[in-house]
């Protein structure tokens, strides 16, 4: 009898962001180290990101291939080339881009029924998925790229609407229905809570919403440890399946990998491992606000004076898509030379897992997007949390308040993307560092997040709680696949 005929063949279908796309590639990895065969469709410019890592698995052993499918750039009013979010650079773009993935169910359902896989694992945004996986009766199993916690928390929101019960929009309340007290503000939810009138995403998000109500279940990269009390939540109370199978960065063993990961860095890893090889443990902050945050000139000018100001050593990522890239604009006079040796500044993008996975990295100012939480969690360091945008202001709830691993930067409000209105100056900057670098408190929060980092580390392991739950999910599968023939 044919092995392959047995075998569980399983597409992924990543949302077109880095978020989205680097945390679902290490999945379908996870996946087909298990045996799996794995199909990851996207398009040809975001195949480029992770084709090499992909062939080394394949030579590996690996039955793992990429399906590129054009993205209808000129269909949506693109310009070309804007295959993935993090290239769109207004709201009016972001909406054509989002509306544009719609185009996308007719190539993927045309290569399902080629391919007849047994499972779709597709993002949150691919709300047809559902639909698509229902009419060639297979399960479709939804990802959203965030943790447990927010998701039982947007539930709570659409069930009580408690943001709709107060008077301003700083007006605290408390979300009803969670396993611990967790307040929030209507300025630190997107416009969409904010206002029920209806605006052109609404109707988009119902569907994306039906759509996560009717898949199958939800698969998430987290562990239990991290959030046990809302993986219980999300199954005993939402009612919805779900299987934690993180953190998946930790799939990538070797120094290759970790740099790798996500797209070629603007400095090489080396250069990164040379300079923190000079420094103390725990004795270097990392500071870097994931890949699609744009900030203000006047913002990074305060970041400079406060890092400069801190006499702490330092790695600082500075995106170029900044809004004012004219760097006499924003950088202190001498700024380069005040902090050379002491600081380390990268202008693009950088090997962040290799980064905090380093010795010598005993911090990390983050925007508190899921997938940098999560490295930074794996990687035992604590955080300053400056949330911008998504769900950020509740990962800075479960970092600061249930972890308390993290010390807030005091952002007050949702900024799609942005920094605030007004920019957090560079006396709150250097408090939070200090506090997060110095003295008893910091090291009783580097003990809980060393804690924290080992937890990550065992949960992916032979007989851990991720790995559990994913040979876990696969049964299932197979027995479903069993069924069916």
């Amino acid at each position: 009898m044919d092995k392959r005929a047995d075998q569980l063949h399983v597409y992924f279908l990543p949302m077109m962001a880095p978020g989205h796309m680097i945390p679902l590639v290490d999945m379908a990895r996870q996946f087909s180290r298990h045996g799996v065969k794995v199909t990851i469709v996207t398009t040809p410019l975001n195949a480029t990101k992770f084709s090499k890592t992909i062939q080394k698995d394949r030579e590996f052993g690996s039955d793992i291939c990429i399906r590129t499918t054009e993205f209808p750039c000129k269909e949506a009013g693109l310009p070309e080339g804007c295959e993935n979010l993090a290239s769109t650079t207004t709201s009016e773009m972001t909406m054509k881009f989002i509306k544009a993935l719609y185009l996308f169910e007719q190539p993927v359902e045309k290569f399902m029924e080629e391919d007849h896989p047994d499972c779709l694992v597709a993002g949150t945004f691919f709300a047809w998925a559902v639909d698509v996986a229902a009419k060639l009766g297979i399960p479709r199993l939804a990802f959203n790229g965030t943790g447990l916690l927010p998701m039982c928390a947007y539930n709570c929101l659409m069930e009580h609407k408690p943001h709709l019960k107060v008077e301003s929009e700083t007006e605290e309340f408390v979300i009803p229905g969670l396993p611990d007290t967790i307040k929030m503000s209507r300025s630190k939810l997107s416009q969409h809570w904010v206002d029920e009138k209806e605006t052109p995403m609404t109707p988009i998000i119902k569907d994306f919403m039906r759509a996560e109500a009717t898949s199958y279940g939800a698969i998430v990269n987290s562990f239990y440890e991290l959030e046990p009390n809302y993986v219980q939540h999300f199954r005993e109370v939402v009612g919805r399946k779900v299987w934690h199978v993180g953190p998946v960065s930790l799939c990538n063993k070797d120094n290759e990998d970790k740099s790798q990961r996500g797209q070629d860095s603007s400095l090489s890893e080396q250069k990164c491992l040379d300079w923190l090889n000079t420094k103390e443990p725990k004795s270097v902050i990392y500071i870097c606000f994931g890949s699609m945050s744009i900030f203000s000139s006047d913002q990074l000018l305060e970041i400079a004076t406060a890092l400069e100001a801190s006499d702490q050593q330092f790695i600082w990522v500075v995106r170029q898509n900044t809004t004012n890239e004219e760097q006499e604009k924003w950088m202190p006079e001498g700024f380069e030379e005040k902090v050379n040796g002491r600081g380390l500044i990268i202008k693009g993008w950088a090997p962040q897992v290799l980064i905090l996975d380093h010795e010598a990295t005993g911090g990390f100012v983050t925007h508190c997007g899921w997938n940098s939480l999560l490295e930074g969690v794996s990687a035992g360091v604590p955080m300053v949390t400056w949330p911008l945008s998504a769900e950020q202001f509740f990962n800075e709830k479960l970092l600061v308040e249930i972890l308390k691993i993290g010390v807030p930067v005091g952002v007050q409000a949702w900024s799609q993307r942005t920094d605030s209105r007004v920019p957090i100056n560079r006396e709150n900057i250097l408090r939070a560092v200090t506090k997060l670098m110095v003295g008893q408190e910091a090291e009783e929060m580097q003990g809980r997040a060393a804690a924290l980092g080992k937890s990550a580390k065992m949960a992916v392991e032979k007989g851990g709680s991720s790995d559990n739950s994913l040979v876990s999910l696969l049964e299932e599968l197979r027995n479903g696949k069993s069924s069916s023939n």
